[in-house]
């Protein structure tokens, strides 16, 4: 089972604006956030459910090719929030909320990229 994961980003403030917006319409907030001078290599923050950041961004060179990053949700108004609030905050639109039966009858998901062109989905698996 995957702890938590993450991506590396080029601009840390715009894509930490971008998560806190994205993010936080599923439930995730931002949980701790430590300067290069703590960690030792670079400015990192992390997100997910009080006290357990699941997903991290990094200040560098962003991942080549860009990353895909899928945060499973319990209802499709969820997916239909993440959308609204990545692409208020910037994201760019790689697949508006929907059904994509090609995965399976229930799957319900939307994906937009990320200031770096990471593509990230918010799904929801259960029935309507």
């Amino acid at each position: 089972m995957i702890d938590h994961t993450g991506v590396t980003v080029s601009d840390y403030e715009t894509s930490r604006a971008f998560y806190i917006a994205a993010l936080g319409a599923i439930g995730f907030i931002k949980v701790m956030e430590f300067p290069a001078s703590v960690t030792g290599h670079t400015d990192v923050a992390g997100f997910g459910p009080p006290q357990k950041p699941k997903f991290w961004i990094s200040r560098g060179v962003p991942n080549q090719p860009p990353v895909h990053v899928a945060f499973r949700v319990d209802s499709r108004e969820a997916v239909d929030a993440f959308y609204q609030a990545a692409m208020a905050a910037g994201g760019r639109d790689n697949g508006g909320p929907g059904i994509r039966a090609h995965y399976h009858p229930d799957y319900y998901g939307a994906f937009v990229l990320d200031p770096d062109g990471h593509n990230i989905e918010a799904v929801c698996h259960v029935p309507a």
